[in-house]
């Protein structure tokens, strides 16, 4: 089975503080710490379980700078058998549906049986996985948290839904997986995994190699923009209340009341 996972570089909240630059148009970028989006890393942990026990290779893939390079490595030394970048300056500033659109164009330049992505990333839209299998007119299933091999033309995948319930699916490959995190639990990556793939060369595919126009993607053609970043304002700090659970129950009734929350 070849399988493509789409990974994205991010900033890390844990290792960075987050703030808005001075005139609202993005977050300061400067000397963040960014890392593997969180939901990526389960999409290669399940890659490389999947080819561990029905063999296959497994391909990481990005859109971004010679930075990205760094999340390609760190899926390469978990275990992915190789790494793609895709970067041009015509790539800059692409909304969810330029992405989709570079990554189909790389889809269709490999041969791959499944295509996963996260079920989303930083800017929580979550939206690439099902344009690309749209695009792609491949079957797509999203918030998956479950993978079986029936054949090598079938896959079983369970997805979340409301209300805490499972769903289960059988769906044909190829296909685009949004893949939930909790599926499994993402390997460490070792200082020796990292250093087995440091100086392997990972190829970089430009707007040409995919046969991808300028206008098509990037700045230009994105139909959603952002306009404005702002820190919401804090409101009035919780009100904690103290006493027996009687005492409790009854300060909160009287509250609710004094607030129109009660009759």
């Amino acid at each position: 089975m070849e399988i493509l996972v789409c990974v994205k570089r991010v900033p890390d909240n844990e290792e960075s503080e987050i703030e808005v630059n001075a005139d609202g148009s993005d977050i300061q970028r400067d000397d963040l710490v960014c890392s593997t989006n969180e939901w990526d890393n389960y999409a290669v942990e399940e890659a490389i379980e999947l080819v561990d026990e029905h063999g296959g290779n497994v391909t990481v893939v990005t859109v971004g700078d010679d930075e990205s390079e760094e999340v390609l490595r760190r899926g390469m030394a978990m275990g992915a058998n190789n790494g793609l970048l895709l970067m041009d300056d015509a790539f800059e500033c692409s909304d969810g549906k330029g992405i989709a659109t570079i990554l189909k164009a790389a889809v269709e330049k490999g041969n791959y049986d499944l295509i996963m992505t996260g079920a989303q990333s930083d800017t929580g839209a979550g939206q690439v996985g099902g344009m690309l299998a749209a695009m792609l007119d491949y079957p797509y299933a999203s918030l998956v948290n479950s993978v079986e091999v029936i054949d090598d033309k079938k896959l079983k995948v369970g997805r979340e839904i409301e209300g805490g319930n499972q769903e289960m699916n059988e769906i044909d490959l190829p296909c685009v997986l949004s893949i939930q995190t909790g599926i499994n639990e993402p390997r460490y990556v070792t200082i020796r995994g990292i250093r087995k793939v440091s100086s392997v060369e990972i190829p970089i595919q430009v707007a040409s190699d995919l046969d991808i126009s300028g206008d098509s993607v990037g700045a230009a053609s994105a139909r959603v923009k952002k306009i404005d970043y702002f820190v919401p304002e804090l409101g009035a700090g919780a009100e904690m209340l103290e006493g027996a659970t009687e005492e409790i129950v009854e300060k909160l009734i009287e509250m609710l009341k004094a607030k129109g929350g009660l009759k």
